[in-house]
């Protein structure tokens, strides 16, 4: 059975997550500790007790990358094994821990340093972006072409795109979409105009940090989320996570590559069912099983058997 570990992104954070993964087991409560050192944040805190800092940018990119982490090395310590990996947008660091390239303490670090980066690189209120339900890419690739400032920020599955860049620009966009027939077009609450060429800046100061990084031999494959190819040399993975910042997520087509690739079963690793939900569109002959409870990990072993 060829197995694909796959990773949310930002937005599926909670209080509480990979809580009763930590409380399992003193090598997990170490990687926790070791979480709170590298990223300079009382993990334990900004995980386990109500705040409202989880929902802030810079925390919860380290916060998500660390519990997902976490849940990573429980599951594989139960024997569970995977071929090939990929993470939507944010998630792209916890699939690089996943096949070897990255360790645990710089993928806490440099996610944390992601997160203040990205919510900074344009000053509040410029930015936006926007969800369009319900129409298919081409048409909105033509309906944007021509508003200048706007852009595609995920492929998430058939259905679903998220816009990005200027607000006014994106603004025009969903009047756009709606006329032309758009289920849905939904302002998102987030703090930047996230994977659009407004944060090229951003993303060069992220490379320089990505450069003080050691990056590994890749053990698996992953699937990049700028290219929606398999890597497999790690001298590639410093640029595309630098280009990641200010270009499309093709996740869409990411799970496509998965799917050509032969894989049978998908663990969406982390709180929530938002990948599944997104294979349910893409991929649906694909089983997934979501593990955010040590209890799912049970789950997991069963649908291997």
């Amino acid at each position: 059975m060829k197995i694909a570990f796959c990773y949310p992104g930002q937005g599926v954070q909670k209080v509480g997550m990979a809580e009763d993964f930590v409380k399992s087991s003193a090598e997990l409560k170490a990687m926790l500790d070791a979480a709170s050192e590298s990223s300079g944040i009382d993990m334990a805190k900004l995980l386990f007790e109500e705040n409202e800092d989880i929902n802030i940018t810079e925390y919860t990119q380290p916060a998500l990358t660390a519990a997902c982490c976490i849940m990573t090395k429980a599951i594989m310590d139960r024997g569970i094994k995977p071929d090939v990996t990929a993470g939507l947008s944010l998630g792209e660091y916890c699939s690089l821990y996943c096949a070897g390239a990255m360790s645990f303490e710089d993928a806490v670090r440099l996610t944390r340093i992601r997160g203040r980066l990205m919510s900074s690189a344009v000053p509040q209120g410029e930015g936006m972006m926007a969800a369009v339900i319900g129409l298919d890419a081409k048409v909105i690739e033509d309906g944007i072409k021509d508003i200048d400032g706007c852009y595609i920020a995920n492929y998430n599955c058939p259905g679903q795109i998220v816009l990005t860049g200027k607000k006014d620009a994106v603004t025009k966009a969903m009047s756009v979409m709606q006329e032309s027939g758009a289920r849905k077009v939904v302002p998102l609450n987030v703090s930047g105009p996230f994977h659009s060429p407004l944060l090229k800046d951003c993303a060069e100061e992220l490379y320089r940090e990505l450069e003080k990084a050691d990056i590994g031999e890749l053990k698996i494959p992953y699937v990049a989320n700028v290219t929606a190819e398999q890597v497999t040399d790690a001298g590639q993975v410093r640029d595309l996570l630098r280009r990641q910042v200010y270009s499309s997520v093709k996740w869409e087509q990411s799970l496509r590559v998965l799917k050509d690739m032969g894989v049978d079963l998908i663990l969406e690793i982390g709180p929530g069912k938002t990948i599944a939900g997104f294979v349910k569109k893409t991929c649906p002959e694909i089983p997934v099983v979501s593990v955010g409870s040590l209890q799912d990990i049970d789950k997991a072993l069963d649908a291997i058997k």
